[in-house]
């Protein structure tokens, strides 16, 4: 394949590292290493300077913080997705945004290639390839993990030392870390035998619960239309506010999570995950909710939520079956405003409180004590219709 220029997905990683002088050696063409920050702090120290020395044309390095909070995390978590019960996407939700601001760097550097680094084996390669066609189906993709012939990571090593190329992943460090606002995943090393558990030095936004405050913390969050707008009731902008969630959660040890899932290629996967801030988010999320949200209108959205966290697990982002139900969700949050009280206590999340001017509970209704408002001898009825159906089948079955 005959390729002018390459705007490669660099993290500076061990991957990536070795991608960025196999694409230089393999293609003989300019390479744009391209860095997308979400959040990953000190981890961008020095990749500038890293990325041309390994042979890098030109490095850019992107501020997509607010636009990742804002227009990927929240949406998805006024879906409240949660994928097969646990995990709550922080790797999977920030693909289709590292990959969109890839296709519009190589139309800003007249690129006509693009890639990636992540391995034949995993989801990532969905990811950031379907979004690809999505937004530039004539773009050209190269995977060097589909094409080069390093069989593991091992081989990257030996590699990465012939070259001089200095990496993250180490003996005292055998294991792989992504991270950003929402979240940091481990996984691989010492990681894949499902019987063995993490090593405590490996946290790097969590305390454990042993370690958090003896004394409990009480917090406020805001939120307007679904979307929090406020912590302890100081504005904050989205990236901000999760910011200041990962700080409070991380402190009292919140949002450790070890799962073994399954891989949209087929495998399952152990993989290791700290989401302090989303995990608080999330549980606020649904008190508010249960307050001013229709019954029929929650049943149905949680009924499609599944479906809608295997979207984004599985790449499909920028789909129109995930932009369909992103309107229907979207849709449901119309009154979802209001206010969540919660304690946070040695890795636990209390909802001590909820308010909001849209609320549906109404204690005339539902108390226990004398009322004017409810005949409860309406149920008689009610009771008797539900019931019919059952009352049909057993006579059937009696008689038989």
């Amino acid at each position: 394949m005959k390729v002018n220029k390459i705007v490669l997905a660099y993290s500076g990683g061990l991957d990536t590292s070795i991608i960025l002088k196999w694409l230089k050696e393999t293609y003989q063409c300019d390479v744009i290493a391209y860095v997308a920050d979400i959040g990953q702090g000190e981890e961008l120290q020095g990749l500038e300077e890293k990325a041309l020395k390994t042979g890098a044309s030109k490095v850019r390095i992107e501020d997509l913080k607010e636009e990742f909070v804002r227009d990927f995390v929240f949406p998805m978590f006024r879906a409240n997705a949660i994928y097969e019960g646990q995990y709550l996407l922080g790797t999977s939700i920030a693909r289709p945004l590292i990959a969109k601001r890839q296709i519009e760097i190589a139309h800003e550097e007249y690129a006509d290639a693009v890639s990636h680094g992540a391995t034949g084996k995993g989801n990532d390669q969905v990811r950031f390839e379907l979004t690809y066609m999505a937004l530039d189906p004539n773009i050209k993709i190269i995977a060097p993990w589909r094409e080069w012939d390093f069989q593991s990571r091992s081989e990257l090593l030996e590699f990465a030392r012939q070259h001089g190329i200095p990496v993250p992943v180490t003996k005292e460090k055998p294991y792989s870390s992504d991270r950003n606002l929402l979240h940091i995943s481990y996984e691989g090393g010492i990681l894949e035998d499902p019987w063995a558990e993490p090593p405590e030095d490996m946290f790097t936004l969590t305390v454990s619960p042993e370690r958090a405050p003896n004394e409990p913390e009480v917090i406020t969050i805001d939120f307007e239309k679904g979307d929090p707008v406020a912590v302890n009731g100081e504005r904050l902008t989205p990236a901000a506010l999760l910011g200041k969630l990962n700080e409070l959660g991380g402190k009292h040890g919140i949002g450790r999570v070890d799962i073994v899932e399954n891989r949209f290629v087929g495998m399952k996967s152990r993989g290791v995950y700290e989401t302090p801030g989303g995990t608080i988010l999330r549980a606020a999320h649904r008190a508010l909710e249960s307050i001013t949200m229709d019954r029929e209108v929650m049943h149905l959205r949680d009924s499609l939520m599944p479906q809608y966290a295997r979207l984004i697990y599985n790449g499909f982002w920028f789909s129109p079956e995930r932009e369909l139900l992103q309107k229907m969700i979207d849709s449901s949050q119309e009154c979802v405003t209001g206010t969540v009280r919660l304690k946070l206590y040695k890795g636990n999340i209390i909802v001590l409180g909820r308010k909001s001017e849209y609320s549906l509970y109404q204690p005339s209704f539902a108390t226990f004590e004398e009322d004017r408002v409810y005949d409860q001898r309406d149920a008689t009825g009610f009771i008797r219709l539900q019931g019919l159906r059952l009352k049909i089948a057993s006579m059937l079955r009696n008689r038989e």
